[in-house]
């Protein structure tokens, strides 16, 4: 059967359904939202004289619920207009209409006795054949089959996302015993293709994969903290990205989720449990019991293990709870000698061996921590899951963990984690045992640029299904790359394509990256068909190394310093007017530097989660690569197209001067930092390499030809004055700096095309050479070389 999703129903408004709806609606999809009709009148219904009969009451729950959805930051949706794509109602008088849809899906209140009513009138209405899914997240699949007719079973399955849809990739399928087989090979596709998702195939087990796994890990450190004597800013501290996971490590991620969210789960599997050898570690801590009758339950309720107060001045404080006394404190800062030996080492994989070596508390906490995870999901295998590829994909996608239980695993040694367990108390799952007595060392390998698992039933390592589409640069940098630097890689994709991948620090653009790109460039015009310029870090690039900016200021090397600049206007001129065509992969963090890139790229193949933009007026600088020329051609080609007059210049300025950063690549179309017909957006960020590489093959299949060099409208005075004015006037206002003010009258002089006295067609180089002037004398200026140390010392822009 060639299944086309075109429209989907989500049943039930939460936080979850309407979110899941959203995310549909990312991707084209029409949904039809629907929740219960309200009993009861509210007090401004009842003033306006309406009756529970009236359509704007019986849908306010619905309307409501997805009304806070939209207003929720970060956002649900790619782009504000996407939120036309749904369609709301209630279940009474609207649930017929779900004989239209393809899936249906019920995301209403975790009990079975509710859904299974919502079931029954589902057969009503729901077109045979059509799909049936719950996301529930932990109530068993097959409790919920009684009554169903043959053809509900036959399409009915577990479908669970985790909140934010949006942002969190996994997507748990779990099927029934009478889930028919061509079902779920459907989802797991669709959920990867389309939805964007690590789609993970889960036993119908308590809690899933995730979290089941998840919840033993915090479950195990609500009790190691006490037994340690940890603060809760030492645990976070130990369990935040030192390890790969999250900001919000251990009890900031508490606050937010809800500790009562936790506890309710904790309590399910202490109660379902009932061979599972660490079923009391589920068991609730007293001074849990205590914030749970105290009502602390984090974010939404005003504390938690947290709590934000207002002091005197006006101004926030963020207290500690301290577990012992149950009082809460100002903030400690934690500090450990172990977390210092692991700062200059950037490879999460090498840190892991110095911090369980650590001869103070956080190396013991590791090696008990670890020791205990390690045990406990080799004793999971088979019963969550039959392949611990499958754990990995879980917890990396659901909880955001860089480096799954088995990966760490493998980063520490697996001998050397069955020592972590013993040395704790616990057992390890004889089949990893058995894999080291046959003299394999690691549960992943690469074989021939493929990796794969090592699967405890066949004894021996498989390929992991579903990767084959997958380009992972970790896997085939060792046998695929043709050149390097300290900063730099290039590799070898196949089919004459290279790829260019930054290596340095946050992916910061100095030289070295500059010399790769070049390089790279020069290889392909002589040697291959294209080249992609992409990585697989957490960002594509922050921008301009802004540290070497800093040091040639300081010291004044001016030449020095327009040299750089200069060579990378040169580099991006390269990557525009090179004789292969050159597609760029941004992701993440794509700022400054990153987002010049991608505006000089022949194709542009952005990951849906692209954070695009020209961000330096954030250090007291204009953008001095080419954005500011790009951001001024972008604003005469719409002025020539639809005659809006000034109207395209001062949108353009103002995305500069304002700092804008897209929220998704789909609004950076709106930005014009995207093309429409010819960029492309990948909503699975697994395949971004892949699919740029098929752009770079289609457009030499196609017959690249090496652009022409471009001529620039600019506006000159008849623009200028209109920068000038506008910048003393908010100046006057108060509402920008005098250091501000000079920024603006620098970026106008820019994008008028400097003080012509009419508009002027010029070239690419007369733009960039003004751009670079004043880039350079703004580096002279002592606010911007404050703007420059606080953003290097805090991370954050400072105003002055």
């Amino acid at each position: 059967m060639n299944r086309i999703i075109k429209k989907v129903a989500i049943l039930g408004s939460g936080v979850m359904g309407s979110r899941i709806a959203c995310h549909f609606a990312n991707i084209g999809i029409e949904v039809l939202l629907l929740d219960i009709v309200p009993r009861e009148l509210t007090e401004l219904e009842t003033k306006k004289n309406l009756s529970l009969e009236d359509k704007a009451v019986r849908n306010r729950i619905v309307n409501n619920a997805l009304q806070s959805t939209l207003k929720a930051n970060p956002s649900p949706i790619y782009r504000k207009s996407y939120a036309s794509r749904i369609t709301t109602g209630n279940m009474d008088d609207d649930l017929a209409k779900i004989k239209d849809c393809d899936w249906v899906m019920e995301a209403v209140v975790e009990r079975p006795d509710i859904k299974q009513q919502v079931y029954e009138k589902v057969e009503q209405y729901r077109t045979p054949g059509t799909l049936i899914t719950t996301n529930t997240s932990g109530i068993p699949i097959n409790s919920l089959l009684g009554g169903r007719s043959d053809d509900f079973k036959k399409h009915f399955c577990g479908t669970h996302f985790f909140n934010p849809p949006r942002y969190l990739r996994l997507l748990e399928i779990i099927p029934s015993k009478e889930t028919d087989p061509a079902v779920i090979d459907f989802l797991m596709e669709f959920g990867d293709l389309y939805l964007g998702k690590t789609t993970v195939l889960t036993k119908d087990t308590p809690a899933f994969i995730a979290n089941r796994i998840g919840v033993f890990g915090i479950m195990s450190l609500f009790h190691t903290v006490k037994e340690m004597g940890l603060t809760i800013e030492e645990v976070d501290k130990l369990t935040g990205p030192v390890i790969g996971r999250p900001k919000s490590a251990t009890f900031r991620t508490c606050d937010v989720v809800g500790l009562d969210t936790l506890v309710n789960v904790a309590n399910g599997l202490s109660y379902a449990l009932k061979d599972d050898e660490a079923k009391e570690l589920f068991k609730t801590p007293d001074y849990v019991s205590a914030m749970m009758e105290n009502k602390w339950l984090g974010s939404k309720t005003g504390q938690g293990f947290y709590k934000k107060v207002k002091k005197d001045d006006g101004s926030s404080e963020i207290l500690s709870l301290d577990l012992n006394t149950l009082e809460y404190r100002n903030k400690k800062r934690a500090s450990f000698t172990t977390l210092e030996q692991t700062k200059p080492i950037d490879d999460l994989k090498k840190r892991f061996g110095v911090l369980v070596k650590g001869k103070d508390k956080a190396g013991e906490f590791y090696r008990k921590s670890f020791g205990g995870l390690f045990a406990y999901v080799s004793n999971r295998v088979p019963e969550i899951a039959d392949e611990p590829y499958k754990i990995d994909d879980a917890m990396r996608a659901g909880f955001g963990w860089q480096l799954g239980p088995f990966e760490t695993w493998d980063a520490i040694g697996v001998e050397k984690g069955i020592q972590l367990a013993e040395e704790a108390g616990h057992t390890i799952a004889p089949w990893v045992k058995d894999m080291v007595k046959s003299g394999k060392t690691s549960f992943y390998q690469a074989e021939e640029d493929t990796p794969t698992y090592y699967n405890p039933d066949e004894k021996s390592h498989q390929k992991i299904p579903g990767r084959d589409s997958f380009i992972i640069l970790d896997t085939i940098r060792p046998t695929t790359t043709v050149w390097e630097n300290s900063d730099s890689v290039i590799e070898d994709l196949g089919d004459g394509i290279l790829n260019f991948e930054f290596r340095s620090k946050m992916n910061s653009l100095g030289g070295g990256v500059i010399a790769g790109l070049n390089k790279a460039i020069d290889l392909a015009e002589k040697d291959y068909r294209g080249l992609v310029i992409g990585n697989q870090a957490a960002n594509f690039s922050v921008g301009a190394n802004l540290g070497m900016i800093f040091m040639m200021a300081v010291e004044q090397d001016y030449d020095e310093l327009n040299f750089a600049v200069q060579a990378f206007q040169n580099a991006m001129m390269r990557v525009r007017y090179s004789s292969i065509p050159v597609i760029v992969a941004p992701h993440g963090m794509t700022l400054g530097g990153g987002c010049e890139m991608t505006l000089h790229a022949d194709g542009v193949v952005a990951a849906a989660e692209s954070y695009i933009g020209l961000v330096e007026f954030g250090v007291g600088l204009i953008p001095g690569g080419g954005g500011t020329k790009e951001f001024t051609a972008l604003a005469g080609e719409r002025y020539i197209k639809d005659d809006v007059e000034l109207n395209s210049f001062r949108e353009n300025f103002l995305n500069i001067g304002m700092a804008k950063v897209s929220t998704s690549a789909h609004e950076a179309y709106d930005l014009g930092i995207l093309k429409e017909g010819r960029d492309k957006v990948s909503i699975n960020i697994d395949r971004q390499i892949a699919d740029a590489k098929a752009m770079a093959i289609d457009m030499a299949n196609r017959g690249y030809t090496q652009p022409t060099p471009k001529k620039v409208k600019v506006l000159g005075k008849q623009v200028l004055g209109m920068y000038y004015i506008g910048a003393h006037s908010m100046y006057s206002g108060k509402y920008i700096t005098e250091h501000e003010k000079k920024m603006s009258e620098k970026l106008g002089y820019v994008m008028s095309g400097g003080d012509l006295s009419e508009p002027t067609m010029v070239s690419e180089q007369y733009l960039l050479n003004l751009e670079r002037e004043a880039f350079l004398s703004l580096c002279g200026e002592r606010k911007t070389l404050e703007r420059i140390e606080h953003m290097l010392k805090t991370g954050k822009p400072l105003r002055n």
